[in-house]
């Protein structure tokens, strides 16, 4: 085994010096009687002290030009400077084309979603034009499509129906959703610009997908009764989403002409989708072709039924045979001044958590997506200040609460879009669709809208592959997934999405507080012609059953922390290295509590003292020390500096003597720093070595310098895990040999 003081040799360049020792990774050590390698482990520069971290330093680091990061703070606000002057025609083309493409979409999808809102087919619209001609001046991400959305649509409708009954008819549901906009829209705005959205990273992909696919089948359902043409008096759609499935099967003798409507549109849908995608496939040439015929698979199927309904209904009088869209004013006639005021904010107050994390939460994790998908980067916070923008923009038309659309966003990313701008062709069309088409609008079967809305929602639900994704990667996340789901079918929108954010919580927080530690041993590992000692944990989970591992010198536990060393888990990972310091080693004194008296309540050791067998047969070491290998810890608090330093007590105690706490890998000098606060890192080591590294600042003949790799005076910290095997025989353990003899001649006098 190589020597203590070979081993802590760590050039730092590919090419050694000439007069360098031989590398760590060659089959044949160094030997302590070579005198030339004994020669070149003298550092040329002896003594280097490094200087403990401040709180200036971090000062000067963070705020190195202010009046330069307030400059870059502004231009980060506005990420279309960094792109609106290389604007060109190929640009625009890809552009265009999204933008028309995504406007045939969103028409009668946010009509549609407009109405599962609880507002007019108006409103809809408005939301939808404002959002996609604000947001291109902020986004980061060129793919999203800020509109209206089924999930918010939904949480809309039960705010206003919250706020009606607690305030009655003293405001009108445009003025609750333009309301809730406002607010959600400072909210996010708030957080965006103090940079707080990291927040969002807390909640993991699984509890998302499960959120996003109970919400889907909750709105799914609430658009059956209106397919079949089943009047709300019969099912009421504001329920739990299995209770509105059951009340459906219930009432489905009052199923009216509407059903005809609303399943043709909904088989026509799907049927167009997969016609046009195997066409697709079958004549690759054509494939774009049949791309664009598909998108405007809504548009014609709403055309169709619409035609249809009209020559159904156009001899009706006022009462019709089936539910219409009716009248929808042309332009912006329903914008009006916001009115909100205490008593609103107030009845709404409850709502407003969920709406917003809704609002956060759907559009970041589409963005994040389509921009790993893409390959761009997206800046979460500004897209939140995209958002906070356009919906408080959004008040002064009179729109609800908008946010990213994924199939919008998917149809758009797929169309070629090459800038955000694409947004302001989508807001032209939308425009012309409120100035041009709104006579064409009156006879849309409502029944066809519900068709719309469901065809859109179900690609929202996570199929069961993706359970199974979950189920293999983490079985406890498929747990998650579960239960938001069905919290989200079985109470409602609100509870489900807590659910995906308490769990996720409480998952996060059990692994922080509960790591699980690795005490390492060391194998060797051979490559080809080198070989080199690597330290690895020993319960060889992740390694061949067969393979030889070396356990640390007698006396010494390595142990490697696999969280930082905070005040949740710092106990913990104590607890771990006192028990199995008290496993693999002996008391230092072995007798040490004489008589039963003498004996804490809580150790459980011989009821009557060491025995002589029970000596002579011990033949673990004392406890010399312990190494800590802090590669994970990124940080170390108050706590777990006082977990160490009563550990350390602790086991002096067991050991009857100090034990020695070597420090290894440390990658914060904060760390660094707190570890020096807790009296650790400097002193005199039972072995005495200097960790040198070749010495980069050396030119000329002084290309073979060498130089201390850490601060010399902290020789208990490490560069990397140190080899103890050259620590000097232990004394103690000739106690332990002369009590046994003690004991023996006073066992064959008595015998005698």
């Amino acid at each position: 085994m190589p020597s203590y003081t070979d081993d802590k040799i760590f050039p730092t360049t590919a090419s050694h010096p000439t007069n360098a020792p031989s590398s760590s990774s060659d089959t044949t050590d160094p030997t302590d009687n070579d005198a030339d390698t004994a020669k070149q482990l003298e550092p040329t520069h002896p003594d280097f002290v490094d200087r403990t971290i401040s709180v200036r330093d971090w000062a000067a680091n963070t705020f190195t030009d202010v009046p330069g990061q307030l400059r870059d703070y502004v231009v980060s606000l506005f990420p279309i400077a960094t792109w609106v002057y290389r604007y060109n025609l190929t640009w625009l083309v890809g552009d265009v084309i999204a933008g028309l493409t995504v406007g045939a979409v969103v028409v009668p999808q946010s009509m549609s979603y407009a109405i599962l809102a609880s507002l007019t087919a108006e409103y809809g619209l408005y939301s939808s034009f404002i959002g996609v001609f604000i947001y291109c001046f902020f986004a980061t991400s060129k793919d999203v499509t800020i509109g209206p959305v089924a999930v918010m649509s939904l949480e809309v409708a039960k705010v206003v129906a919250h706020v009606k009954e607690k305030t009655g008819d003293n405001y009108t549901n445009p003025e609750i959703a333009t309301a809730l906009a406002l607010i959600c829209g400072a909210i996010c705005l708030g957080i965006g610009l103090l940079r707080l959205g990291f927040v969002l990273e807390f909640i993991p992909a699984p509890a998302v997908a499960g959120f996003m696919t109970g919400s889907a089948f909750t709105i799914a359902s609430t658009q059956i009764p209106a397919l079949l043409g089943i009047s709300k008096q019969y099912v009421n759609s504001r329920e739990s989403a299995y209770k509105v499935v059951i009340n459906t099967l219930k009432n489905l003798s009052h199923a009216r002409l509407d059903a005809a409507f609303g399943f043709t549109a909904l088989f026509g849908l799907y049927f167009i989708r997969w016609g046009l995608t195997k066409l697709g496939q079958r004549y690759p040439r054509y494939r774009r072709t049949f791309f664009f015929l598909n998108v405007m698979r809504n548009g014609l199927v709403v055309i169709i039924v619409t035609f249809a309904a009209w020559l159904v209904t156009r001899h009706d009088g006022k009462t019709k045979r089936i539910a219409i869209l009716k009248d929808v004013p042309r332009g912006f006639q329903d914008v009006g001044v916001l009115r909100i005021d205490g008593d609103l904010v107030s009845a709404m107050a409850p709502q407003i958590p969920v709406a917003t994390i809704i609002l956060l939460l759907e559009h970041i994790a589409i963005a994040k997506s389509f921009g790993r998908i893409n390959d761009y980067k997206i800046v979460p916070d500004q897209e939140l200040i995209a958002i906070g923008v356009t919906n408080m923009l959004g008040t002064f038309f009179s729109a609800y609460p908008a946010t990213g659309s994924f199939s919008r966003t998917a149809l758009k990313s797929k169309s070629g879009v090459r800038t955000p701008a694409a947004g302001i062709i989508t807001g032209i069309l939308v425009l012309l669709a409120l100035y041009a088409l709104t006579d064409a609008f009156y006879f849309i079967p409502m029944a066809g809208l519900a068709a719309v809305i469901i065809h859109a929602v179900t690609d929202l639900m996570s199929p069961p592959r993706q359970l199974y994704v979950f189920w293999r990667v983490q079985p406890i996340e498929a747990i998650i997934f579960l239960v938001a789901v069905f919290v989200t079918i079985f109470s409602n929108i609100e509870n489900g999405i807590y659910w995906a954010i308490a769990s996720s919580a409480g998952l996060l927080l059990y692994r922080i507080a509960r790591p699980r530690g690795q005490f390492l041993g060391r194998i060797r590992l051979s490559v080809g012609q080198k070989s080199r000692d690597i330290w690895v944990p020993v319960d060889k989970r992740l390694l061949n059953p067969s393979t030889k591992i070396d356990n640390p010198p007698p006396g010494v536990i390595i142990f490697r922390p696999t969280e930082s060393f905070t005040y949740p888990n710092a106990s913990t990972q104590v607890d771990l290295v006192v028990d199995e310091c008290k496993r693999t080693t002996k008391r230092g004194k072995a007798n040490a509590y004489p008589t039963l008296g003498d004996r804490p309540w809580n150790d459980i050791g011989p009821r009557r003292g060491f025995s002589i067998e029970s000596i002579a047969q011990d033949r673990r070491p004392i406890l010399r020390a312990v190494v800590w290998d802090f590669a994970a810890v990124a940080t170390i608090d108050t706590t777990g500096i006082q977990c160490l330093v009563d550990t350390r007590r602790q086991l002096a105690k067991y050991a009857d003597r100090e034990v020695e706490f070597h420090f290894a890998n440390i990658v914060s000098p904060w760390v660094r720093r707190a570890l020096l606060a807790g009296g650790f890192g400097t002193g005199r080591p039972a072995v005495e070595g200097l960790e040198i590294a070749a010495d980069t600042e050396a030119v000329g003949e002084k290309h073979g310098d060498w130089a201390p790799a850490l601060s010399t005076d902290t020789p208990f910290f490490h560069v990397d895990i140190p080899d103890l095997s050259d620590l000097p025989p232990d004394e103690k353990l000739k106690e332990y040999d002369e009590l046994h003899r003690k004991l023996l001649e006073e066992k064959n006098g008595k015998t005698a």
